[in-house]
């Protein structure tokens, strides 16, 4: 199965820094990297927090959840910043049980919740030496 990736900034000041990235098909080994070389380039601009949408994701391989780790990482490195997952079908949200215990993993049941948290979450600086 193939993976389609779209990746979209929010226009919203008030979440400024903060990018939704939204995968259809199967995320796996074969489709992986094409994801990772689609977030590095995503990941040298000002992100702050990443959302993951995937409401039309099908499956994910520990490929997929490897790189859903890496951007924790790097938005932690940021300076506080998430990675968040919304939206999942059952079948992808069997697997995230597995793995919610993670420190820094936010899994939200849709937009409107992750809204919510963002809206209450101090913002850090979008990118070194900008303002907040």
């Amino acid at each position: 199965m193939s993976l389609s990736i779209e990746i979209q900034k929010n226009p919203d000041p008030r979440h400024a820094g903060v990018v939704t990235i939204k995968l259809i098909g199967s995320l796996d080994t074969e489709t992986a990297p094409e994801l990772d070389r689609q977030m590095a380039s995503c990941l040298a601009g000002p992100v702050n927090d990443l959302v993951f949408d995937l409401a039309e994701l099908k499956f994910v391989s520990s490929a997929g959840l490897r790189l859903f780790q890496v951007a924790r990482k790097q938005m932690v490195a940021r300076g506080g910043g998430r990675a968040s997952f919304i939206n999942m079908q059952p079948q992808v949200e069997e697997v995230f049980a597995i793995i919610q215990s993670l420190p820094g993993i936010g899994v939200f049941k849709d937009l409107e919740a992750l809204d919510g948290y963002l809206a209450t979450r101090p913002r850090p600086n979008l990118w070194p030496g900008t303002q907040k």
